[in-house]
């Protein structure tokens, strides 16, 4: 569809073409706007004639198309090799943005004039982030250069290569499916690392306790339990963060549900949302007590891209989904809860994605939310546990009391429900 519809045909397609040139030509030309007459090769009235270039290129025959892609090409070397002869002038940025700018024009008016709009938009929008993006390059470490590499090692090449049937005992495992899930929880769990390690000391408990979180509320739990019995920070804002950080995982595990078991969804947010409610209160109230800015140290996340534990991962919840489908086939609705309770002590994401690895009618809906709430109780109730281990005394309890008030305000809806 393009820009202009109801217009003759021709004239729209050129029109798109033009769109496509004029729209990344905006950028370039903003973007060079403070270089001197005769230093720019190209700005936003040249972008739009190469559009247009190669919108005519698109409407001719071959051999005419040719010779004009041919042209529009030499133009912009001539003006690279001009441009780089200048002691700030080495880049190819715009010489290859031009090339582009033709085959998008091209494209826009032989078919595709949606996808040449989308595109120009796209690179439009890259080409404004360039501060931003070598901002974030500059601050990117080993590690993290490292941890992004095999996230594209494990969503781009793994995932399409994993077949997409039921194989093994009982059928229970589907390969695609369980990569699908690590790549989704890899992939958050990355965020979170990131942005921990970007903001988290620097903002305090609040930052830290959710992007902490988002990789591991059991870590946050321990890091901040420890600091409590050791005195090395104010007490209040280590026991908001606690309360924050299994917050978050309440956010969590109703997200992965929504996307891996959006049938479970309804059920398992009448059982989490009290929890959650609860939570939300009780941290607001912490925070606003002792105030949220105080610096709390660093979480110990570690790094959540590591293949190895990827894959860890990945035979772990192979291991639950056969499990699951055993005990369902032994014992029913029970069995397949009792799995999910002993896997959700450890990995409230495994129980969601086993739960998500069950073939569709194994547990109808309602059940099926009920059943996912269990393990999501019980690991919050073991947070509270361990803040009663690692922080003995006063400081201990008033950490726990906020994670098993939302188990007690999740368990009446449970019970309620059953």
């Amino acid at each position: 569809m393009g820009i202009l519809p109801g217009v003759p045909g021709s004239i729209m397609m050129l029109a798109d073409a033009l769109a496509v040139g004029l729209l990344i030509g905006v950028e370039r030309g903003w973007t060079s706007r403070a270089e001197g007459p005769g230093t720019r090769v190209a700005g936003f009235r040249t972008f739009g004639v190469l559009g247009l270039i190669g919108g005519v290129a698109g409407m001719l025959a071959q051999l005419p198309a040719a010779m004009a892609l041919v042209a529009a090409t030499a133009f912009l070397l001539v003006g690279y090799v001009r441009q780089s002869a200048r002691a700030d002038g080495l880049s190819a940025t715009n010489a290859l943005v031009g090339v582009l700018t033709v085959m998008l024009g091209l494209l826009a008016t032989t078919g595709h004039a949606t996808e040449a709009l989308a595109a120009a938009a796209i690179v439009a929008l890259l080409l404004s982030m360039r501060q931003k993006l070598h901002g974030w390059l500059r601050g990117m470490s080993e590690t993290e250069i490292r941890s992004a590499a095999r996230f594209g090692l494990i969503a781009l090449v793994l995932l399409p290569l994993a077949p997409d049937v039921p194989m093994g005992p009982l059928d229970a495992w589907n390969p695609h499916q369980l990569w699908l899930v690590v790549v989704l929880v890899s992939g958050l769990s990355f965020a979170g690392y990131v942005a921990a390690r970007r903001i988290g000391q620097a903002r305090g408990v609040l930052v830290t306790a959710l992007c902490g979180a988002i990789v591991s509320s059991t870590a946050v739990t321990v890091a901040f339990a420890r600091r409590l019995a050791a005195g090395e920070a104010p007490a209040g804002p280590l026991i908001g963060g606690i309360a924050l950080a299994s917050l978050m995982m309440f956010v969590r595990v109703l997200l992965l549900t929504g996307i891996l078991a959006p049938y479970a969804l309804p059920s398992l947010a009448q059982v989490i949302l009290p929890a959650l409610a609860t939570a939300a209160i009780l941290t607001v109230v912490m925070l606003r007590r002792t105030g949220a800015g105080q610096a709390t140290g660093a979480v110990t996340l570690g790094n959540p891209l590591d293949l190895g534990a990827a894959l860890g991962l990945a035979a772990l919840v192979a291991l639950i989904s056969l499990a699951t489908r055993w005990a369902f086939e032994r014992f029913g609705e029970i069995g397949v809860g009792g799995v999910l309770a002993l896997t959700g002590l450890a990995d409230v994401d495994a129980a969601v994605m086993s739960l998500a690895g069950l073939s569709t009618g194994t547990l109808d809906p309602r059940t099926a939310g009920l059943v996912l709430a269990v393990p999501v109780l019980l690991n919050t109730l073991f947070k509270a546990g361990l803040a009663l281990v690692l922080a003995p005394g006063k400081m201990g309890l008033r950490a726990a009391t906020p994670l098993a008030a939302s188990v007690a305000a999740s368990a009446v809806a449970l019970l309620l429900l059953w």
